[in-house]
């Protein structure tokens, strides 16, 4: 088996779960095999979606999450299924709990992989390094633990029957005990699964002025970004931040506001398919890697961008 963990938000399969699908479908054709799938939950899961996806779908309600937890419910699915290779979403998640599957199963472990192919009992993937300035080839002999970098692969699609689905009896492993959490509210779509985002840098000059950021994000049904300055002003929280210290992005357009354009940044942003960037400074380093720049100040571009999108729209 090719084992999938299917991450989701409670009510519906995340992006990222359909991405790693699409990869656990190409290793399982080639090495022969079937894909399942494992479902795991604090309290409720998509299973009748899930389970359109896979041939097998394990599933455990966990509570709280914790990394041991997580670790522990796929490390029985993988057991449970036989898994040659685990394949996940990456995610700030992932990379806690699956370094534990793989140091359990005494396997390979290739995070944040590009692409990947199975091989003569190997896998063989590629993966971004140096702050994402290169690109690695890597291979790992069976059994594999792998992640799928966001937006770098072909959604899958569901598959003609229904999966069987096995119920978990997942060992407690209670050294960390979640006592409270302060969740924060999500608005819109995810910023490492969006295919647009608009990121705000210091040159948005105040917090209020992301007003106008949150605008034309939503109008073209993007995510909202950050750089480390604004979030460590506390203009916008953590969760946005995008760089080598917050969240790496991959859309089809990367709209830059007020954004020097600092290398930690660029980590995080550089591969989007089209980088679009407004600066009244026409030396940023922003534009020596943006598709389309814009030399100009961001408080009067930025309202004709939203007023020319308004017009398209309608």
């Amino acid at each position: 088996m090719v084992l999938v963990v299917l991450d989701h938000d409670g009510n519906r399969l995340k992006k990222g779960s359909l991405e790693a699908l699409t990869r656990a479908r190409d290793l399982a054709q080639a090495l022969g095999e079937k894909v399942a799938g494992v479902l795991l939950a604090e309290e409720k899961a998509p299973v009748e979606e899930a389970r359109k996806y896979v041939e097998v779908l394990y599933t455990a309600t966990l509570g709280p999450y914790t990394a041991e937890k997580w670790a522990a419910g796929v490390l029985k699915a993988a057991e449970a299924s036989g898994a040659k290779a685990v394949v996940a979403p990456s995610s700030r998640q992932s990379r806690a709990y699956l370094g534990r599957v793989a140091y359990a199963l005494r396997a390979g472990l290739l995070e944040d992989t590009l692409e990947s192919r199975a091989e003569g009992g190997e896998v063989h993937a590629t993966r971004y390094a140096y702050l994402n300035r290169v690109t690695q080839k890597v291979k790992a002999a069976l059994p594999v633990v792998l992640t799928v970098k966001p937006n770098t692969t072909p959604l899958a699609e569901p598959l003609p029957g229904e999966a069987e689905v096995v119920a978990l009896e997942v060992p407690q492993v209670p050294t960390v005990e979640v006592l409270e959490r302060i969740q924060e509210e999500k608005k819109g779509v995810s910023l490492t699964e969006a295919d647009v985002v608009v990121t705000g840098g210091r040159g948005m000059g105040s917090p209020e002025a992301f007003k106008l950021v949150e605008e034309l994000a939503a109008l073209l049904g993007g995510a909202v970004g950050a750089t480390r300055a604004v979030v460590d002003a506390g203009w916008r929280p953590y969760s946005e931040q995008v760089g080598q210290t917050g969240k790496t992005v991959q859309p089809s357009l990367y709209i830059a506001l007020g954004v020097s354009g600092a290398v930690q940044h660029l980590a995080g942003m550089n591969k989007s398919k089209f980088i679009v960037a407004v600066n009244k400074d026409p030396e940023a380093p922003i534009f020596k890697h943006a598709d389309y720049g814009i030399v100009g100040d961001v408080h009067q571009v930025l309202p004709a961008m939203i007023e020319a999108v308004k017009k398209l729209k309608d």
